[in-house]
């Protein structure tokens, strides 16, 4: 299963039905679950974890060092769990000793080629990268969200569950959970309501998601005052608790 002209170093953990394509070099730290495919001229370096059933294309990069002035080779890490696909030229840089230490990965995400993961980043499962996504460090990417081609992420921005940006956008500030942005800088338009509909929200919690968007975005209320409102959606249904869950966390403010 190991191509004879890849470089995988002896100490690193693979499980015997990991696949190693031609040409791939894989570092001493390197943990990788069963079931996963690594093709050929992939690196994966550093203290990297990866789970099952992962496929990782040409010439992706996991676990090289962050694009970060202050790191000064601390021991810090990649964690990657089950059922990603990873394409060609991804670049997922290791995590930094002034956030988590380690850069984070769910699972069953769908990462395009050219998409750059910075350090300390925390993605959550069932994610979607388009091509040339750049996520700067500390960007907390919520379950179920949707990135557009070229979107790029400010440092410490969150992006919300089920949220959803157009090709070519730039989040300087967090994006709510189930909010459509585009543009540069982003602007809110709706909420993604056909990503909800095809993951099963009924009719009824969508109206009442896209009732909590007008309070926030439409009606002209306050922060404060708009979170009030949202309370009170929140009495009659649960979906829009996340909503004021991702405000509470917010420090860099959202998108209005």
């Amino acid at each position: 299963m190991i191509h004879r002209s890849a470089i995988v170093h002896p100490e690193a953990k693979l499980a015997p039905d990991v696949a190693v394509g031609p040409f791939a070099i894989i570092g001493s730290q390197v943990e990788i679950g069963a079931g996963t495919w690594v093709d050929s001229n992939v690196l994966i370096e550093g203290r990297t974890r990866i789970g099952r059933n992962n496929r990782i294309f040409p010439f992706a990069s996991i676990g090289a060092a962050p694009q970060d002035k202050k790191y000064a080779d601390e021991d810090t890490a990649v964690e990657i769990g089950d059922g990603n696909t990873i394409r060609e030229y991804v670049t997922i840089n290791r995590g930094t000793v002034q956030d988590a230490g380690v850069t984070r990965i769910g699972n069953d995400n769908w990462i395009m080629a050219y998409v750059h993961f910075a350090h300390d980043c925390q993605i959550g499962s069932h994610t979607i990268f388009a091509n040339y996504c750049g996520l700067a460090g500390h960007v907390h990417v919520e379950d179920w969200a949707i990135l557009g081609g070229m979107t790029l992420v400010h440092q410490f921005v969150r992006v919300g569950a089920h949220s959803f940006t157009s090709m070519g956008t730039y989040l300087p500030r967090d994006l709510p959970p189930y909010v459509t942005a585009a543009g540069n800088m982003a602007k809110p338009y709706g909420i993604n309501s056909e990503g909800l509909r095809r993951r099963g929200f009924d009719a009824e919690t969508i109206a009442t998601l896209k009732r909590a968007y007008r309070a926030l975005y439409r009606s002209g209320l306050g922060l404060e005052e708009a979170r009030r409102e949202l309370e009170r959606l929140a009495e009659r249904c649960s979906a829009v608790r996340p909503i004021l869950e991702f405000l509470a966390r917010s420090a860099r403010g959202i998108i209005r």
